[in-house]
């Protein structure tokens, strides 16, 4: 390895853990136990892991058969289609909040269908909490989906499909078990992602203490009020992170390896 590549790794890790420890030189650790366990932050706590764990049930239900037809399609503008699909990667989360608002809200063309047919509300609910998570979080799951597949190639399928398999049982039991590994990582990065999440949330949710207020928006609340309950939060959702990561994504990496 390069020893000139030790001075940017230097300054790119001391980019990610100065601003974590400065965060934690300002963590009153004294009232942290009573600043966690307080009813707004449980309230937070729960409300952001439940919506968490749905939107990344639907990243998964929704997102792996969309990169399983990126993957393998080759139908026109299938560059166009996979363009729109990781907007939400670039694209700033209060921007996809309005388009969802303008889209699922009573003003937009989806929101007054639900609301005139079957007098449905999407915005400022606790649905719109998930709904703006998996917004942002499904790209995540895509693109590891994906990479995997045009990694692994066609070649299995193909004997499983000559061998006389039809295509549900060639996905079944030939595409999936290749697809673990990185769909394990996918579902990581999108229950992290969705965990994180506060500019998409805010915009189409709101932050209605007990219904869509998550742990980011309690953060917001509590960043004038309470200072020091902020901090504590914040170095909880950090924690979390860590756990998610560290914990999970290591089994993904040594299924690669295996």
């Amino acid at each position: 390895m390069p020893r000139a590549l030790w001075a940017p790794a230097v300054l790119a890790l001391a980019l990610v853990t100065l601003p974590i420890a400065g965060l934690l030189l300002r963590t009153d650790f004294a009232r942290l136990p009573t600043l966690l366990t307080s009813d707004a932050s449980l309230h937070a706590l729960r409300l952001s892991l439940l919506t968490a764990a749905l939107s990344t049930v639907l990243c998964v239900l929704l997102g792996v058969p969309l990169a399983v037809v990126l993957a393998r399609s080759t139908f026109p503008f299938v560059r166009v289609v996979r363009a729109v699909v990781l907007l939400p990667l670039v694209l700033p989360p209060v921007v996809g909040g309005f388009a969802l608002l303008y889209s699922l809200g009573r003003n937009g063309f989806l929101g007054y269908l639900l609301d005139v047919t079957a007098g449905i509300t999407v915005p400022f609910t606790t649905a719109a909490v998930v709904i703006a998570q998996t917004f942002v979080a499904m790209p995540f799951l895509v693109v590891s989906v994906e990479g995997a597949l045009r990694a692994t190639g066609e070649d299995f399928e193909r004997v499983a499909a000559t061998l006389g398999a039809r295509p549900a049982t060639v996905f079944t039991r030939v595409t999936c078990p290749l697809l673990l590994p990185a769909l394990a990582s996918g579902v990581v990065l999108s229950f992290a992602r969705a965990l994180g999440e506060f500019g998409a949330t805010i915009t189409f949710a709101g932050s209605l203490q007990g219904v869509t207020r998550t742990l980011p928006l309690e953060v917001y609340a509590q960043a004038d009020a309470d200072v020091d309950s902020a901090v504590a939060l914040s170095l909880l959702l950090i924690v979390i992170a860590v756990v998610v990561i560290v914990v999970a994504r290591p089994r993904s990496v040594e299924g690669v390896r295996a």
